[in-house]
């Protein structure tokens, strides 16, 4: 079929195909004036013109119509490749039929005309259906390619963040480790200081020792949690069923001392068995909890822990009835080191809500809040069900 490929291709498949039906309709119009001249009967001429001429309409229109139905450029050549193919065989055919003893064909030129039309359309059904195969093939191979690129470039971002997060953690690790040992060295000398030369030191200069014993300890909590933070894809446990009841009633015994001094209540519901790492769980909600009683106001802390089903997932929720958090920073206070409140009005690191979102995150879960101040905040979070099985 690649014969003379070049020509067809200077020329364009399209312009063959509709060029071999034009040929055919004024072949027919020419074909049918003859006969009606001659005598013959319009009902004979107008079958004669059907039989010519409507296959030359078919190609003219199919030929034109090859993009819409499904044809490629690039291909349209192997259709008009198979027209005249079609065309050269019905002549061959023909041609050995005139050669035996005897042949006779009635009417043989307008018998020819009419099996070559008739061959002609045969051969551009054949070469469309084969010229569409070679589209879809095409676009295949395109769509693999494409995909082939899009998993090659995907890897490689995937490689280049697990090795950004690699170096991440090394960096956090060595951060945390280098500045651990001077904090620890300040704490020290300060607190020598104090026991040394608190006698001759002034009511000012003791608080100025207090103040940066205080900054030492409050930045080593940060570098504890930002390295916590740091490892929390790539230090975590392997996921297992955990039951939130007994890893909750852990949290309150962590807990113990400041629900008591708050005389915080805390109502817990029945809640589920999830699958992910406990550990990490059991942070995010000591975390919660700790703000729900650190946040509750001049009134003593009303904390209520709930979960309901979704799909294949457990909502929790963490609801209490203190200070409220304004609309405009429910995003913003699940970012690292976003704080509402000084350090004078609520101690903290800053980081525990950005750990919870990370760590829920890990499980494939959301994290959100809704707010109104001075009424309450509920905090919830999605975390997939357990296996019964």
């Amino acid at each position: 079929m690649e014969t003379g490929s070049r020509p067809l291709e200077r020329l364009g498949g399209q312009r063959v195909v509709v060029a071999l039906g034009v040929v055919y309709v004024a072949i027919a119009v020419w074909w049918v004036s003859g006969q009606l001249a001659a005598g013959v009967s319009p009902v004979s001429a107008a079958i004669v013109f059907a039989l010519i001429g409507g296959p030359g309409v078919s190609l003219v229109y199919g030929g034109r119509r090859l993009p819409a139905l499904g044809v490629h450029d690039a291909f349209s050549v192997d259709v008009a490749r198979w027209c005249l193919l079609a065309f050269a065989l019905m002549c061959g055919l023909l041609g050995l039929y005139h050669v035996q003893p005897d042949a006779t064909l009635a009417g043989s030129f307008q018998t020819v005309l009419i099996l070559t039309a008739l061959s002609t359309v045969a051969g551009f059904g054949v070469g469309t259906q084969n010229a569409r195969a070679k589209t879809r093939e095409r676009e295949l191979e395109r769509r693999n390619a494409e995909l082939e690129a899009a998993r090659a470039d995907l890897e490689t971002a995937v490689s280049e963040l697990e090795a950004s997060n690699e170096r991440l953690e090394q960096f956090a690790y060595a951060a945390s480790h280098d500045l651990q040992e001077p904090l620890r060295m300040v704490s020290s000398y300060l607190g020598l200081l104090e026991r040394q030369y608190g006698d001759d030191l002034d009511e000012t200069a003791l608080e100025y020792v207090a103040f940066a014993v205080d900054g030492a300890e409050r930045m080593r909590e940060m570098v504890d949690a930002l390295l916590e933070y740091s490892r929390v894809e790539t230090r975590g446990n392997a996921f297992e069923p955990v039951d939130l009841e007994t890893l909750l009633a852990d949290v309150r015994k962590d807990l113990e001392l400041s629900i008591h001094a708050s005389e915080a209540a805390l109502t817990v519901d029945d809640l589920p068995h999830v699958y992910g790492d406990a550990r990490q769980l059991r942070q995010v909600f000591q975390n919660l909890l700790s703000n729900a009683i650190s946040y509750s106001g001049d009134a003593p802390p009303r904390v209520r822990v709930s979960a309901e089903p979704e799909d294949s997932m457990w909502t929790v929720s963490v609801s209490d009835a203190g200070v409220g958090i304004d609309p405009e920073a429910h995003e913003r206070v699940f970012g690292v080191f976003e704080r509402l409140h000084t350090q004078e009005e609520q101690p903290g690191t800053g980081i525990g809500l950005a750990l919870c979102k990370r760590v829920v995150e890990r499980h494939g879960g959301t994290i959100w809040l809704e707010s109104i101040p001075g009424e309450g905040t509920t905090v919830s979070f999605t975390l997939p069900a357990a296996d019964d099985s």
